[in-house]
This record gives structure tokens, C-alpha cells and sequence, in this order.
């Protein structure tokens, strides 16, 4: 870990708008429990939609990526000794 300093340019709960060092352009935060969330939702829409349906590969896809993201965030808090913001058992 480190610490650096950012550019907030908004910090409105669960859509805070910053720029990492570095970067052209701000990014949104999004908090673990909200990504989660996201990932619990978009496997939902995937089944209501069914393989073999148009638009089910793009948001397989979209799906996949938001998955990605929370499997490094969970990777991340379990390298540096931090418990999950949600419970994995939770089901929409």
C-alpha cells in the first residue's frame, strides 16, 4: 500500500469523482459493497435474458468485466488483512 494524493472533484456517497495521479482523466469510485451488488444484478439479468439471446453476449460480457473487478477488489482487502464490506452468502 501507499499513499498519494488524489483530485477529488466530487465526493457524493457511493459516486465520488477523483483523478489518480497520473492520470488525463477522474474515474468514479465505487465502493466494494455496491460493486458486489452490481455483479449480483447482472447475474440476474443474464439468466432472465438466457444464453442464445440477443444481447445476452454483450451483457455476459459486461458482467464478466464488473466480476473481474470485485474478485481484485476481494483479492486486494485479503492481501492487506481487510474483511469484506458485504457477506457472499447474500443473494438478490
Amino acid at each position: 500500500m501507499r499513499s498519494e494524493d488524489v483530485e477529488i472533484f466530487s465526493d457524493m456517497t457511493n459516486a465520488a469523482v477523483m483523478r489518480h495521479p497520473g492520470r488525463k482523466f477522474p474515474g468514479i469510485l465505487v465502493q466494494g459493497d455496491n460493486l458486489h451488488a452490481m455483479c449480483l444484478r447482472a447475474d440476474v439479468a443474464c439468466e432472465k435474458v438466457g444464453r442464445g439471446t440477443p444481447g445476452y453476449e454483450d451483457l455476459n460480457g459486461l458482467r464478466n468485466t464488473l466480476w473481474s473487478y470485485l474478485n481484485h477488489y476481494k483479492s486486494t482487502l485479503d492481501e492487506h488483512g481487510i474483511g469484506l464490506p458485504f457477506s457472499e452468502d447474500r443473494r438478490f
